[in-house]
């Protein structure tokens, strides 16, 4: 007997809730033996940079290991962010003021690329811009928002505003946070139909699609590039890497392990609920915003599109397990700050990897002539989109000016290959501060 069957409803999936709409379709495309642009990977970036490429008259190839949008970008929570994580860092102690600011504004400019990207090219995958909640997790980390949110106001020319916890119950149905900050550049959208959108949206324009491939190895050869991939040998002009979370390979090295050593692959979960009544989801998300809250590991929620579920997303685990194993946790989580949910079973559970950087940044960039668009820091509906955007500006040589995302040194530490064996480590020291803090209040 599954020991967690009483928590699972009837037809319970291990697959994304998203695919029961829009599972990422197989594609039967030949492979040719030359490309003049191969894109290796077919999520957000690597589409999105097909979509820029074939636009201006190029042909690229997309190469993806599974099926496109098969990975983050058909598995994520739907959150469009509008790069607030990157714009919220402290950039000026790093960077200087001009280039703090330009970093800060290229990661804003990623929601309104987002939304003129889906108009252009008529991508009807239930987006809103609905705005987001962000519930502090202490009276201090309430303090903390309220000095960051004139300056997100500016940059985003949009209203933020401080929600004190007399008024919480305005903006989420729940007592278990100290207030919170409120947004209104960042929205919603189904991934699944997003990714499949996009994929469609390249087509049209003249790119070339292929999955099922997986790229081993990139090497250099005469003025251009060979893949070795396990359906034969390709050759390249060119070619970009837009693998983010799944860089490295299963058993080591992929297609750039450069790449590879400067991404930290981290596993996010999340649940949905059974189908709840209409007055149930009013009653938890008034106003239907997106939920992200201040702590370390943080947890980030929403409701689904048609407004009959709760998607509950987070670091359930740092370590490899099963969707079905971090589903009680999850719903744990999600028990703490919606007690009415207690009895609440789940239809749906899964996992996706995202990438996160040692500096905290998305980047874009080459090395030895290998493009790369990377490093989203779970946080890529927007920017890894507005990322594979620019790096086609690049390698077509079409950017009107300098992108601030491409250019800051790229780290790694030493002896670090792309295995996350430190994660466990510093997720537990993560979760520890986060419980002495709201110990000290």
């Amino acid at each position: 007997m599954n020991p967690y069957e009483r928590l699972f409803a009837p037809g319970f999936s291990a697959a994304p809730y998203w695919w029961d709409e829009a599972e990422p379709e197989p594609r039967e495309t030949p492979l040719p033996d030359h490309a003049a642009v191969a894109i290796v990977g077919g999520g957000y970036a690597g589409l999105s940079a097909a979509l820029t490429l074939a636009r201006m008259g190029h042909r690229p190839l997309v190469l993806e290991a599974e099926r496109i949008g098969w990975g983050a970008s058909s598995r994520n929570g739907g959150m469009v962010s509008g790069g607030l994580k990157v714009a919220g860092s402290a950039l000026e102690r790093r960077f200087g003021a001009e280039q703090a600011q330009a970093i800060a504004q290229a990661a804003a400019a990623s929601l309104r690329f987002l939304e003129d990207l889906l108009q252009r090219e008529e991508i009807y995958c239930e987006y809103i811009r609905c705005g987001r909640f962000s519930p502090a997790w202490t009276p201090r980390h309430y303090t903390q928002m309220s000095l960051r949110a004139p300056r997100l106001a500016e940059l985003t020319g949009m209203p933020v505003r401080m929600v004190p916890r007399a008024e919480q119950r305005e903006m989420l149905g729940s007592d278990y946070y100290h207030g919170g900050m409120a947004v209104a550049a960042t929205g919603s959208l189904h991934p699944g139909k997003f990714a499949r959108g996009l994929a469609e949206a390249a087509e049209r324009a003249g790119a070339a699609l292929a999955d099922g491939v997986r790229v081993q190895g990139i090497r250099p050869e005469g003025a251009g590039f060979r893949l070795d991939t396990d359906k034969g040998e390709i050759a390249a002009d060119c070619v970009l890497v837009t693998t983010n979370g799944y860089t490295r390979g299963a058993e080591g090295g992929g297609p750039m392990p450069w790449l590879a050593r400067r991404l930290v692959p981290v596993g996010s979960y999340i649940i949905a609920t059974e189908e709840l009544p209409e007055e149930t989801i009013e009653e938890l998300f008034p106003g239907r915003r997106m939920i992200s809250d201040s702590r370390r590991v943080l947890s980030y929620f929403r409701p689904s599109p048609d407004g009959r579920r709760v998607l509950w997303g987070g670091r359930a685990s740092f370590g490899p397990t099963t969707p079905e194993a971090a589903a009680p946790v999850l719903h744990g989580m999600m028990r703490k700050v919606f007690p009415q949910l207690k009895s609440v079973r789940l239809s749906h559970a899964w996992t996706g990897n995202v990438a996160f950087t040692f500096d905290g940044l998305p980047h874009i960039g080459h090395q030895e002539g290998i493009y790369y668009a990377a490093g989203c820091q779970g946080s890529g509906v927007a920017m890894a989109t507005w990322l594979g955007h620019n790096v086609a500006l690049k390698i077509a040589g079409a950017a009107n000016e300098p992108f601030a995302l491409d250019g800051p040194d790229f780290p790694t530490v030493p002896g670090y290959d792309g295995r996350p064996w430190f994660l466990p480590l510093v997720g537990g020291w993560y979760r520890l501060r986060d419980r002495m803090e709201r110990l000290r209040g």
